[in-house]
């Protein structure tokens, strides 16, 4: 049974590279297939345990290798548009690949974190829920004041926190399944906004260097533990919204942004599993896809996902190094501008393939919002006020 499960797990880190790479092509997606197939005579007959692990480990794999396109191409996911903010800016300073590789020792370290507190935290989460649950909104408010007021220009910041949190709550509150229309949504504010202003810029990419990047990593890392448990089990917050609350605990310059992006990142989909166990609610997709399959999770298989998130972290960790390296070497020999085309080319026909007409519309008003808010020359994370603002409204208000 040994091999058979890491056979398993090692084609969820393949999966999950595939997915990381490839803008769209989410690990919900795959898990929903899965799902289907399992109610089927295809994947009757495996044990569920193996299709658990190998979700587990594609997950994981995931929000290792999805920083390489927000970084290298503009392309976000949902768990990265942060991270194009400031690695776009080391990206056209020649330090693509230590950008991506601060988030990645930033997931290794979360796996071992991961490991270290689960025990610690099922017990605290377990008797905090009920608490933490009502302060979450009054915590949000006091994360979205720290982040307008931190500006030189403050009423710009709050006019671009309060547009874009009208534009988040507008489009997540007017369609059904509302969750497909997250991609078009953050496409637009993170990613085509910013790939259309490449495009007018023509901007180049220099040369990039390939060197160990250099940074204090315990203040990054105390955020991401602090606020990516509280972000694992409530409904509406995810990575990017740790991250901001992460950051406000723990504020550190632009490379430690990117390790504390990692690692939330990483953690937030690693506690999920653990929120399953405990309170037996699902946060992220790969947890319902677990949840579909298995149905609880009892003590031994926490053990044995936390074993398949450490080894499959491990090895994506080396994946995401190598993959880096060969980007970071080819970049300087191609028409940056031309990729972004492509780019945006491709991100157009994912978001009508994933969102039909009105996703395509939806994109439009987001890229032509990010594009607004880039030109008052104000923190582009103010526009995570998209996700922000419809939270706390759900939350004052539910």
């Amino acid at each position: 049974m040994l091999i058979e499960i890491l056979v398993i797990l090692f084609a969820g880190v393949i999966a999950g590279t595939f997915t990381g790479l490839i803008p769209g092509i989410h690990v919900n997606l795959i898990g929903a297939i899965l799902i289907s197939l399992t109610a089927t005579s295809t994947l009757y007959q495996i044990n569920p345990i193996y299709i658990a692990v190998f979700i587990v480990s594609m997950a994981i794999t995931h929000t290792f290798v999805d920083f390489i396109p927000s970084v290298f191409l503009g392309c976000p996911d949902t768990d990265t548009e942060l991270s194009i903010l400031p690695g776009h800016e080391l990206l056209i300073k020649g330090k693509g690949y230590e950008a991506v590789m601060l988030t990645n020792y930033g997931s290794l370290a979360a796996v071992f974190i991961l490991a270290l507190i689960s025990y610690p935290s099922i017990i605290l989460i377990s008797k905090t829920f009920d608490i933490i649950k009502e302060i979450i909104p009054f915590l949000l408010v006091a994360v979205s004041f720290a982040l307008v007021f931190s500006e030189k220009y403050k009423f710009k910041a709050l006019f671009v926190f309060l547009i874009s949190g009208f534009l988040g709550f507008s489009v997540l509150n007017t369609f059904e399944n509302s969750d497909k229309f997250l991609l078009p949504l953050l496409t637009g504010l993170f990613g085509s906004s910013m790939l259309l202003i490449s495009i007018r810029n023509k901007t180049k990419i220099p040369k990039q260097k390939i060197t160990k990047p250099k940074t204090k990593i315990l203040k990054p890392l105390l955020g991401a533990v602090i606020a990516s448990p509280i972000c694992s089990f409530l409904p509406g917050l995810g990575s990017g919204q740790a991250a901001i609350i992460g950051n406000s605990i723990s504020q550190t310059d632009i490379k430690g942004f990117l390790v504390l992006l990692g690692a939330t990142n990483t953690l937030v989909m690693g506690f999920s599993f653990i929120t399953l166990y405990i309170i037996s609610r699902t946060r992220t997709g790969a947890a319902v896809a677990v949840q579909e399959i298995l149905g609880s999770i009892t003590e031994n298989i926490l053990i044995l996902i936390i074993v398949a998130i450490i080894i499959s972290g491990i090895i994506s960790f080396f994946i995401v190094k190598y993959i880096t390296i060969f980007f970071s070497q080819k970049m300087e020999k191609v028409n940056y501008t031309k990729i972004s085309i492509v780019t945006l080319i491709l991100l157009v026909i994912i978001v009508f393939l994933v969102s039909g007409f009105f996703g395509l519309a939806v994109l439009i008003i987001s890229t032509l919002t990010g594009i607004y808010s880039i030109s008052l020359k104000v923190r582009r994370t103010n526009m995570m006020g998209c996700l922000i603002v419809p939270v706390i409204l759900f939350y004052l208000f539910a």
